[in-house]
């Protein structure tokens, strides 16, 4: 995957946002203002911070080399996911899925409502 699949992706999903509140370098993605999935424009490979159900979090990174505690993320709850090509694209597609759903079931179902 890189940067500009990823931007379609995450933008192809209900509510989303791109933004940058942490400077130029960083795209931060967004679902009804809540971060779902962010990464670093000079990360080289691309580089994916994601949300993840902390037991899933721990199965990921022993199961993958190229998955690691969130970069500069609360370590339980968030990967850092390098897409360097041993993380094949249609998983990677489904990692940011579970982290767009998980930060969706989180909202209140007043803002989910407005998302449809």
């Amino acid at each position: 995957m890189n940067i500009e699949s990823l931007q379609l992706y995450c933008l192809s999903k209900p509510g989303v946002t791109e933004e940058f509140p942490f400077g130029e370098q960083t795209m931060v993605y967004k679902v009804m203002g809540k971060i779902f999935a962010l990464t670093s424009l000079d990360s080289m490979p691309l580089s994916i911070n994601l949300k993840c159900d902390p037991e899933k979090a721990i199965q990921l990174r022993e199961e993958y080399d190229g998955v690691l505690p969130g970069f500069h993320m609360n370590k339980k709850h968030w990967n850092t996911v390098i897409a360097e090509g041993s993380v094949k694209d249609a998983l990677l597609k489904e990692w940011i899925d579970h982290s767009y759903d998980l930060v969706v079931q989180s909202l209140p179902r007043k803002i989910k409502e407005q998302m449809t």
